[in-house]
């Protein structure tokens, strides 16, 4: 019997910084992995897709639309065929074993050997590029996450949780029960496979919802976290919705910004209620970390 050879290509697109985060959406709608490369000299990002030949056109082309309206830069999709043998193999390569801040390790499947000791450990498909723990914007997240458990945070909410590595990581971390939303019912499915990959099945409740907007999202308010790793616009729009639903005292940690759009994301929920309690570099990602006040009175 002859093995079927699965053919794949890489799709790429060249975008200004800012543009980024939306066309990175777009890629990981369609692709099994997703990688940016920054050109330091010209300042423009090379953002690179895997995927079967033919496979998820449609996510993909709308995907590429919605990131030309979001942004207003129409980037070019280019194509070129990718050999299967080997790419795996070339996969794994590119997902070692990943230490973040303090508390955690980050391990491909694919890893044999002990871990990391005295660090928590997540488990992770090596295919899965965004929310592995490589992307700038999540080990923000992760850092921020390790100085707000400080505050014992009980009710938790993921908000776009992907691949539910953020998820995964304050169920762990906090010992707490933790909600993972994200209007994408396949990362709905990916990161509920996840949870239950790394024994956390009981402690996360993933569903597909559309942000505030669902019943299921506002009945778990308010909060005393809320962990936000999507994109700068979405986070300004629900700025009041979300200020509205943490509980006093809660804290969020917003992220998948860039540092030229950080500012507009802090004077949106600063408008709201909310105070700056830190800020975090990782590369040319932002992460910041906001507080809501006391009740007024």
């Amino acid at each position: 019997m002859t093995s079927r050879t699965i053919p794949l290509e890489t799709v790429s697109v060249d975008v200004p910084g800012p543009a980024t985060p939306a066309y990175e959406a777009a890629l990981r709608s369609a692709c099994a992995t997703v990688g940016l490369f920054l050109d330091e000299a010209t300042g423009i990002w090379r953002l690179e897709g895997v995927k079967q030949v033919g496979a998820n056109e449609p996510a993909l082309v709308a995907g590429l639309a919605l990131a030309a309206a979001l942004t207003g830069v129409t980037a070019p999709l280019a194509r070129r065929p990718v050999a299967a043998e080997g790419w795996l193999e070339r996969s794994y390569a590119g997902f070692p074993e990943q230490r973040v801040g303090r508390r955690f390790v980050l391990r491909g499947t694919h890893l044999r050997g002990p871990a990391a000791a005295g660090r928590i450990t997540l488990t992770l498909d090596a295919g899965a590029a965004f929310g592995s723990g490589e992307h700038g914007s999540t080990r923000g997240c992760l850092r921020a996450l390790e100085g707000v458990a400080r505050c014992r945070p009980r009710r938790v909410l993921d908000l776009g949780t992907g691949s539910g590595i953020l998820a995964m990581a304050a169920a762990r971390l906090l010992g707490r029960r933790v909600l993972a939303v994200d209007i994408d019912p396949w990362a709905v499915r990916v990161a509920a496979r996840n949870a239950r990959q790394n024994g956390l099945g009981p402690r996360i409740a993933c569903r597909r919802a559309d942000g505030w907007r669902s019943p299921v999202v506002r009945a778990g308010g308010p909060y005393d976290l809320v962990l936000a790793n999507i994109l700068a616009r979405p986070l300004c729009r629900m700025a009041h919705d979300l200020a509205h639903h943490l509980a006093p005292g809660g804290h969020v940690i917003l992220a998948g910004l860039l540092a030229t759009q950080a500012r507009a994301v802090l004077a949106a929920h600063r408008r709201s209620g909310l105070v700056l309690a830190a800020r975090l570099a990782e590369g040319p990602w932002t992460t910041l970390v906001l507080r809501a006040g006391p009740p007024r009175v």
